[in-house]
This record gives C-alpha cells, sequence and structure tokens, in this order.
C-alpha cells in the first residue's frame, strides 16, 4: 500500500497531493496548509526550522491517517509535513481528505490535523528578526539554542 503520509525537505505541492484524493465517487475535498508566518504573540519572525524523528514521525503520521480512515465515513486521506528551514509564506504542513460529502471530510480533516500536532514527534524552532531564536511547543525543551534531536 503507498503511503499516505510522509515527511518531507522539499516544497508541497498541494495540487500534486490533492490529485491523490480523487476519485470517481467523492463529492467533497477538505483541506488544510499550514503556513509559516511573519509573527508569534508579537514577535516578528524570519523563519521557520522543523527537525524531527523522520521513521518515527512518518509510522505516526500513516497511523493517523488510518484512524481517520476507520472514524469517518470518507474515501482517501494524505498528509506531508515538511522539515529543514522555511521561510515565511512557505506550506509547513498539508492534509487532504475526499470523502462522499463535505461534512466528513471537514471533520476527518480538522481530526488529522489536530493528531499530527498533537502526536508527532516535531520540533519547530522560530528566528526573530532580532536574531534571536526559540524552540516553540517542545515538551523538553521551552527556549535553546541545542537541537531537540541532541
Amino acid at each position: 500500500m503507498p503511503a499516505r503520509f510522509a515527511i518531507s525537505a522539499e516544497p508541497i505541492r498541494p495540487d500534486a497531493l490533492r490529485r491523490k484524493l480523487e476519485a470517481s465517487n467523492a463529492g467533497a475535498c477538505a483541506t488544510f496548509e499550514g503556513w509559516v508566518r511573519n509573527v508569534n504573540e508579537g514577535e516578528a519572525v524570519v523563519a521557520l526550522e522543523y527537525e524531527t524523528h523522520a521513521a518515527i514521525a512518518a509510522n505516526e503520521g500513516e497511523a493517523v491517517i488510518a484512524e481517520a480512515l476507520e472514524r469517518f465515513d470518507i474515501i482517501e486521506a494524505r498528509g506531508m509535513h515538511r522539515v529543514g528551514k522555511l521561510a515565511i509564506g512557505e506550506c509547513a504542513v498539508w492534509v487532504g481528505v475526499s470523502a462522499g460529502h463535505r461534512g466528513q471530510a471537514f471533520d476527518a480533516c480538522r481530526y488529522i490535523i489536530d493528531e499530527i500536532k498533537h502526536r508527532l514527534p516535531i520540533w519547530k524552532k522560530e528566528h526573530y528578526a532580532k536574531g534571536a531564536t526559540a524552540w516553540i511547543n517542545c515538551a523538553t525543551l521551552a527556549t535553546s539554542d541545542s537541537s531537540p534531536l541532541g
């Protein structure tokens, strides 16, 4: 079975990913794109950097997609998360779902992105306009210049 979730150092191409959701019995497609923004909590951000244990994150992402396929009446689901340094405006995470009807597509898409953000070992480092950096949303590293991967 082809992978439905991937970790990528290359830019995310939403149109190509969306095409993998197409099916003749699909009446709806819901997608989510998470972009790098230029501010967080009032601090000017110039870039983000993501690190992960790729194999573990990909396996857990696959598990989340499998759960959504079981839990919701959907046809297909896919997801991708970037790693490496990303510029403002780049897509950091993408999730897509196709279903017979919009309600299930919306619900499954929301479930997948929420679970990915909660469960996958992906660490985000913000690079600020003032020159400082900080790891964000890391349980063990609130602010540090060292990598969470050791």
